[in-house]
């Protein structure tokens, strides 16, 4: 399954949980439950925490004695002596409290660059440290002058304290789209519960909502639900007195920590709810709903619809809109309106909280092109019971940040009724799939820290109500999938004899000429990769047309819109990502299979990409590392095809043309295309941002099945008689390939003849401009006797007339 990615905070965690595990063992913990952890990064409130940086008190300030604007300044920093700093603002002064940046400390403006305080010498006075701006280390843009801090701050006190700078890490989670349940914190914060009450009870603390009270019972919005398919649920809620100001630090900080932008307090509350609580929310300024009516319907096909971005957007009549009285105001669960939002003059909002049907958000966001935090869940199923409990928490958050009064009682309108799944399990059939029997307490201790209900139980199984927030455990498999991963993959025993039989193949399987193929390939140096076989719609036009493409109807998204028809431009995204972090020793091969669209009918294909860029090998001592070449890949290719037990004397090479390539080669056996390479063009790998080569090979590995004998191999001994060889040079016309003169030799002398090869080629100005000379080697070989000279003359006479009647090779006199 394709995963997404989802920012979790740790600290936030903590809220939820009383969590004593460091980031990286929460980390650990969450993969083996089932949400694999990519990475943990650490995050700080201001970029480098304000490492290395004190309070300090001047002691003394004089005039620099070579310096007009320049001051020497003693700093007493809380480690003895007082430091010599030279500073150049003009507000310095003696008995100041300031920031002060020590040695060794680096800075991360709020523009340019970072460097690092050193020791140094200014117009030959010493200076060990640097006295700072607000500007030098992020907290603002003032450059006038130094930070001048209050009387009562100690003197050697750290700067990261006293400004508050917060420190969290940051867990980046690679959700597939069935977890739709732990798209929020506090669905993480229940997996993780989970997987801890293994040991000891853990309790999930969710954000507490009885103190929610409203000051009147009628909303003056009235909400209409029309479109009872699509909006399953509306709950609404009104709320005014809103002051609209920067949201408070602490809620700026949590934002930000998962790479959301702060906007103003009220929008920032409903971000926070969706991603405490995995439920989107939309905030309406209640001065712009007309008629002071919200209408949950379909707009018809045509109507304009101006998005939040500035977009006008042509709607189909498909979509679900919120509308006021007259005109839409937002894309249901994608994207809202650009007249409908918090602004600075806003009092009053009315607060969207609602249960939209999955499949209609995701044919919207797809159709339209927009992928949002909103969509995003709406489109994985979120949960149906969470909508009233995020408007209460969202009206709490108000009240406290931006003074909000909540004017109305919850406005709840559930059309159709989304039940829990009923599922029974057995014993018998978990320990099955298992493949151990689990204590039976253990098994229910599981379903209930994961808020599955057990409605009644017997000696052979559950009976188990699951919530509809998990939306993919319907089936008694499913539950012993969510059993097993907190339970932990890895605490299941291994069977001490594990049962098996071997296949047993024909000469032609394709399993076993592929891993064939591939081990060779390893042996050869070759890193096998793997891509998706969904790309991006982009690579329409370089492959063939889009009209050859076979495209997605429901997408994840534009990146991965379409099921590929070459490997090529995976594989070059692949080499990409390599050279980025300074890999330029690439040798690499993919097995995958390729899609295209022949008039009605789709065609899959099995072929083998392999790649080459950068360099051969190393450099070291002995020789200087050689650049990849298409002499490299060919001989690979070859190989390749010979090993597999393809007859080489049949394969039949010219070239051919392809706008990817700057020069392509093709081997056909009996008429068919089984393989071809090339060097891809500079347009391609401009388009790709890559500036090294790249060589690149298609076998077509559905037609190479096909030209494998299905006779036994069979082994001989080496000849008893010795092989000769004799050398050969010619000059021919520059159109004339070596694949029409290795074929010719072998059409003309098949029996003797054992191998080919080409020592040299030349072209100058002496041969004139459409010619070259070709220098070759044949050995040539008599299972039965030793060759006699007579024969060999016989045999190179013929195959010198072949040259001069077929090729119009001058053969050249030695």
């Amino acid at each position: 399954r394709i995963k997404l990615k989802m920012k979790i905070s740790y600290n936030w965690l903590k809220h939820y949980l009383n969590i004593k595990q460091s980031p990286a063992e929460v980390a650990a913990l969450l993969t083996n439950g089932g949400l694999e952890v990519e990475g943990v990064e650490e995050w700080q409130s201001l970029k480098g925490g304000l490492k290395g940086i004190v309070i300090g008190e001047i002691k003394e300030c004089v005039r620099h004695p070579n310096a007009d604007r320049l001051s020497v300044c003693k700093v007493d920093t809380g480690s003895g002596e007082p430091r010599q700093i030279v500073c150049g603002a003009p507000n310095v002064a003696a008995g100041q409290k300031v920031v002060v940046a020590l040695p060794g400390a680096t800075l991360y403006p709020a523009e340019g660059e970072s460097f690092e305080i050193k020791k140094s010498k200014i117009r030959g006075e010493a200076s060990e440290g640097m006295i700072c701006a607000e500007d030098e280390i992020g907290l603002g843009h003032s450059h006038a002058g130094i930070i001048v801090l209050p009387d009562d701050v100690k003197p050697g006190s750290l700067a990261a304290d006293f400004y508050g700078v917060e420190t969290d890490y940051i867990l980046e989670i690679g959700l597939t789209p069935n977890r739709s349940d732990a798209a929020s914190h506090i669905g993480v914060a229940r997996d993780l519960k989970a997987i801890l009450s293994l040991k000891n009870k853990t309790e999930l603390i969710k954000p507490d909502v009885t103190a929610f009270k409203a000051t009147s019972e009628d909303s003056p919005v009235k909400v209409i639900v029309n479109d009872t398919e699509g909006c399953q649920r509306y709950s609404g809620l009104y709320i005014k007195n809103l002051v609209v100001k920067d949201s408070p630090a602490w809620l700026q900080n949590r934002l930000k920590a998962i790479g959301l932008r702060p906007i103003n307090n009220i929008v920032d509350v409903t971000n926070y709810v969706m991603m405490e609580t995995g439920q989107p929310m939309h905030a309406f300024d209640a001065s712009k709903i007309k008629g002071n009516v919200i209408n949950v319907q379909q707009l018809p096909a045509g109507s304009v619809f101006k998005t939040l971005d500035g977009v006008e957007r042509k709607l189909n009549g498909t979509e679900m809109m919120i509308c006021n009285e007259s005109e839409g105001m937002c894309i249901a669960g994608v994207f809202g309106g650009i007249d409908s939002g918090v602004t600075a003059t806003t009092t009053a909002v009315f607060l969207e909280s609602a249960y939209f049907n999955p499949v209609s958000v995701r044919k919207t966001a797809r159709l339209h092109g927009l992928h949002t935090d909103s969509s995003f869940r709406f489109e994985r199923g979120t949960d149906p019971d969470g909508t009233v409990y995020a408007l209460k928490r969202a009206a709490l958050l108000l009240n406290d940040i931006a003074g909000g009064e909540v004017a109305s009682s919850v406005t709840d309108i559930y059309n159709k009724k989304v039940d829990p799944f009923k599922v029974d399990l057995k014993y018998d059939y978990l320990f099955t799939l298992a493949g151990c029997e689990l204590p039976h307490e253990t098994v229910k201790n599981i379903l209930l820290s994961l808020d599955i209900s057990i409605i009644s139980e017997d000696e052979k199984g559950l009976q188990l109500e699951v919530p509809p927030f998990k939306t993919d455990v319907t089936r008694p498999a499913d539950v012993v999938e969510e059993i097993i991963r907190i339970y932990g993959y890895n605490a299941i025993p291994l069977p001490e004899k594990i049962s098996m039989s071997m296949p047993v193949f024909d000469k032609k399987n394709a399993v076993a000429v592929s891993e064939k193929i591939s081990t060779w390939l390893e042996a050869a140096g070759f890193r096998e990769i793997l891509n998706n076989s969904i790309t991006s719609g982009k690579y329409a036009e370089m492959s063939g047309g889009a009209e050859s493409m076979v495209t997605l109807l429901n997408p994840l998204s534009s990146d991965l819109s379409v099921m590929r028809s070459t490997l090529l431009f995976s594989g070059l995204e692949t080499i990409l990502y390599n050279m980025n972090r300074k890999q330029d020793q690439l040798m690499l091969f993919e097995s995958g299979k390729t899609y295209i669209k022949k008039e009605a009918e789709y065609i899959e294909t099995n072929r083998y990409g392999i790649w080459l860029a950068g360099k051969r090998y190393e450099d070291n001592w002995q020789k200087i590392a050689g650049e990849n070449d298409i002499y490299f890949l060919k001989g690979t290719v070859s190989a390749v095809i010979n090993h597999c037990g393809v007859d080489g004397k049949k394969i039949h090479l010219e070239e051919a043309t392809d706008t990817n390539f700057e020069l392509l080669l093709s081997y056909l056996y009996k008429g068919k295309e089984i393989a071809r390479l090339g060097k891809v063009s500079r347009a391609v790998l401009n388009r790709m941002d890559i500036s090294s080569p790249v060589f690149y090979a298609d076998i077509n590995f559905d037609e190479l099945l096909k030209c494998i004998s299905v006779k036994d191999m069979e082994a001989k001994e080496p000849s008893k008689f010795p092989e000769v060889r004799r050398d050969l040079s010619m000059i021919l016309d520059r159109s004339v390939t070596y694949s029409q003169v290795e074929q010719a030799a072998y059409h003309t002398e098949s029996k003797l003849l054992r191998n080919i090869s080409l020592f040299d080629i030349y072209e100058g100005e002496k041969l004139g401009s459409d010619k070259k000379s070709y220098a070759l080697s044949f050995v040539l070989a008599d299972d039965e006797a030793t060759l006699q000279d007579k024969q060999i003359d016989q045999v190179m006479n013929k195959l010198m007339k072949t040259f001069e009647q077929k090729l119009g090779a001058v053969i050249r006199k030695q």
